[in-house]
């Protein structure tokens, strides 16, 4: 009889189910995916040049570092439904400063962009850290990219086409998802995870956790895998496109590139199986070598513009593979009683990529061309490539000792 009397915005879902998560992660990769090639041009048309772009993205990129190792303090003062829903709502504001179009509306938009973007993945990995089992991992993170493929598939190309049709077109429709992601996150009703109360005490300084975290190789390892993971996806949503427009192939083929490429994450699942049969160490230095050899190859056939786009496009394969297998020897390292700071150490790695890539390309630009951003980045994965081998040789692998066959 108590439950029937419980407080309704205490309750939450009592099981839910791994469908729930993806669906949340589809209705986010709308709002992105409409808007991942579309920014970049908005950007270099109100800035002018490369590194003025890189210069803009690095800014908004160090200031959401530190507002996501906040994050976690943010969950402690107010429960986290109200944190993960305050995200939804800087989707919105970003919106509308982007289609104010101004130079700052522009650079503030991308700002709180970024901190929508990090505050909702928080919450949402803290959730999936919350609810889904260790061994259910690898499968939920697969379903995730199978409800995302859609949106990240047409959004690119749909995003480019509807800003050639009226400016402020792509931002309205993103703004449209934003609030729907908003309502079924409410319909779904996560509440704020299991524990919806925190034992009395202290409140946990957000940088306290680094320190526990800086004392766990395998956490250190899983989260470089992550950084370079998404600094390769930088290189290739952000700055295939300018290359593009300067080697006077248009302003729509990257759009059309990264839709195609995206189109791939329906493979994800056997991916996924593959990577059970396996093990994520062999998944992992197989996707980073095959990245590595591409992206330098992209920079050698320069000269040849069309040979460095089909590089760049068939090493974009190897990304999504990353995508599969690289979050996964961070995920099965985490302790349970760390989930919260632990995720938001993890979604970092969106804050600090978005740091690198664009320092990198900025001081790649002083003394060479476009193309050597793609061959820094090529050995940024020939590294992680070593730092791969260091991984057990069975981590991610069925297992017949847990009933597997």
């Amino acid at each position: 009889m108590a439950l029937r009397y419980q407080s309704l915005e205490l309750k939450h879902s009592a099981n839910p189910k791994l469908q729930h998560f993806a669906l949340l992660a589809g209705l986010e990769a709308a709002v992105r995916g409409t808007l991942i090639s579309t920014i970049p041009i908005a950007v270099y048309d109100a800035f002018g040049s490369a590194q003025n772009l890189s210069t803009v993205y690095l800014t908004a990129g160090v200031i959401t570092l530190f507002w996501g190792l906040m994050v976690p303090r943010l969950t402690q003062i107010w429960p986290r439904r109200w944190v993960y829903s305050a995200g939804c709502v800087f989707y919105l504001i970003s919106m509308v400063l982007f289609v104010t179009g101004t130079q700052w509306s522009v650079q503030l938009g991308i700002l709180i962009m970024s901190m929508a973007t990090v505050t909702c993945f928080v919450c949402f990995n803290a959730y999936v850290l919350d609810y889904v089992p260790r061994a259910d991992l690898g499968r939920t993170q697969s379903l995730q990219m199978v409800y995302a493929a859609a949106p990240w598939a047409i959004g690119p190309m749909s995003g480019v086409y509807m800003r050639a049709l009226w400016a402020p077109l792509p931002f309205i429709v993103a703004a449209v998802f934003s609030v729907i992601l908003f309502g079924v996150f409410w319909y779904l009703r996560l509440g704020s995870g299991k524990q919806i109360t925190r034992a009395k005490g202290p409140a946990v300084n957000p940088l306290a956790y680094l320190g526990r975290f800086f004392r766990q190789p395998r956490l250190i390892a899983g989260w470089l895998f992550a950084v370079i993971r998404s600094c390769g996806w930088w290189v290739y949503v952000v700055y295939v496109p300018v290359f593009c427009i300067e080697a006077g192939l248009g302003d729509k083929l990257g759009g059309f590139m990264l839709s195609v490429s995206n189109a791939t994450l329906l493979l994800s699942p056997f991916m996924a199986s593959w990577v059970r049969r396996r093990s994520v160490r062999i998944a992992l230095r197989w996707a980073l070598a095959y990245c590595a050899i591409l992206f330098c190859l992209a920079t050698i056939a320069a000269p040849l513009p069309w040979i460095t786009i089909a590089c760049l496009f068939l090493g974009s394969f190897g990304l999504v593979m990353l995508d599969v297998s690289g979050g996964l020897p961070f995920m099965m390292s985490v302790k349970p009683s760390e989930r919260a700071e632990m995720a938001a150490v993890y979604s970092s790695f969106r804050d600090v990529s978005g740091i690198a890539t664009p320092g990198m390309a900025w001081l790649v630009l002083w003394v060479a061309p476009l193309n050597f951003i793609f061959a820094a980045s090529g050995l940024a994965f020939a590294a992680a490539y070593f730092i791969a081998g260091g991984l057990h040789p069975r981590l991610g692998s069925l297992r017949p000792s847990r009933g597997n066959p």
